[in-house]
């Protein structure tokens, strides 16, 4: 294991670490985003008083980059996540059906869709795209309570990956 200021996962080439919070924000919230260095990389501003719960996802500059809102009305679990140009990223879905662990899909409108598989409520869970694991979330590298993180594999858009982690955080601990 390889210590980052208090945290660290595998490591290796390329990979991206991040250090979020469990409940990573409430709605209402702003939070910091920092990555293994401890350098704040993301600001999540939670927008509260709205209709629909709603987190917008900056970069460190404040640049809109992803608005993560709740469906109204859905028979389950549901969280769009737009672009900053307002066009469809990812919808985040709780699957009906699961077994022995947390199964959640994401659908990507101009990709491969994810999985996530894994212990959300104990933040130990993978997210897959086409068979392949493209980012792990997990606690056991922090000794600091209520901090998790994230490990993202090259070549990932690694802010909407952390916006999907904050959309299950979300919809997971509610």
């Amino acid at each position: 294991m390889i210590g980052f200021g208090g945290f660290g996962g595998r490591g290796g080439e390329g990979r991206h670490i991040y250090r979020m919070h469990e409940k990573l924000i409430a709605f209402g919230d702003d939070y910091w985003i920092e990555d293994e260095k401890g350098k704040r990389a993301f600001y999540v501003d939670g927008k509260a008083l709205r209709l629909r719960n709603t987190l917008i996802f900056k970069d460190a500059q404040g640049n809109d980059l992803y608005k993560i809102q709740e469906r109204l009305l859905k028979i389950r679990d549901t969280i769009d996540i737009k672009r900053a140009d307002d066009g469809l990223a990812a919808t985040v879905k709780k699957a009906f059906i699961k077994i022995l662990r947390d199964r959640w899909i994401v659908e990507i409108p101009d990709g491969p869709d994810m999985e996530i598989r894994g212990n959300i409520l104990d933040y130990e869970y993978e997210i897959d795209s086409e068979g392949q694991r493209i980012a792990e979330i997990s606690k056991k590298w922090f000794h600091i309570r209520d901090t998790y993180g994230v490990e993202i594999e090259p070549g990932q858009d690694i802010a909407l990956i952390l916006a999907i982690a904050a959309a299950i955080d979300q919809m997971a601990h509610d």
